[in-house]
């Protein structure tokens, strides 16, 4: 046989022989429609179970509710810059901190060296509760020698319930004094900032800062406070 006959030949033989090979699976399975549901139920996590705390104590702010709004895109300007009241107790105050060049009467200077803080509070709504769950309180002492002289006073004339007046802000320097333990509702302005020292801003846009101007209390404290050094 001619090699060109013999060639087309072969090529006839192996196209029939892979044609019946592959010629079944040329015939598609058939399609069986499904419903979406299976009828299996879906694997979900429990709904977490989120503590609701409330926002307000009567027409005071609570500590969690005045911090929450003020974080809050849609309650933001509700309490920012507003002023308001806000009840807790106080967790802690840096009177215990106030070093000793700032601890006197006021009239003298503490010295170019002595770099005392303002004087502030922390309240929460809870007694026990972390410093960082609190509101800082400023502005109700321009300083350290005020409260000096508002203890002498306090002390002296224990029957006379009239606070006395800061020299420099003319603010009531709360009477008594701010003691840990103690349950108030402060009335002031609520901000991310105060801005009344003279050393600079002071900013907490987490928990934000009351600017004082009236306090209440609504449990008093056990002691009275004091600067250290004072008896």
């Amino acid at each position: 046989m001619p090699r060109s006959a013999l060639i087309s030949h072969l090529t006839i033989v192996c196209a029939t022989a892979l044609f019946a090979s592959t010629g079944c699976k040329d015939e598609l399975p058939k399609y069986e429609p499904k419903g979406a549901y299976s009828g299996q139920a879906a694997s979900m996590p429990p709904v977490p179970n989120v503590t609701q705390k409330p926002v307000k104590a009567g027409d005071a702010y609570t500590v969690w509710g005045a911090s929450y709004y003020l974080r809050s895109r849609v309650h933001h300007k509700e309490v920012a810059g507003k002023e308001l009241k806000i009840t807790g107790y106080i967790v802690k105050t840096n009177l215990e901190d106030a070093p000793e060049c700032a601890v006197h009467e006021t009239g003298k200077d503490d010295g170019d060296d002595c770099k005392p803080p303002i004087p502030t509070f922390w309240i929460a709504d809870s007694a026990d509760a972390d410093i960082k769950d609190s509101i800082r309180v400023m502005g109700w002492a321009s300083n350290f020698a005020q409260l000096y002289d508002a203890i002498k006073e306090y002390k002296k004339k224990k029957k006379d319930p009239d606070p006395i007046t800061d020299g420099f802000w003319g603010v009531k320097i709360p009477r008594p004094l701010p003691v840990k333990g103690a349950k108030v509702t402060v009335m002031g302005q609520y901000s991310n900032t105060f801005t009344k020292a003279t050393s600079g801003a002071v900013a907490d846009p987490i928990m934000g800062l009351l600017t004082y101007e009236e306090l209440e209390y609504d449990e008093a404290p056990t002691e009275l406070a004091s600067l250290p050094g004072m008896r």
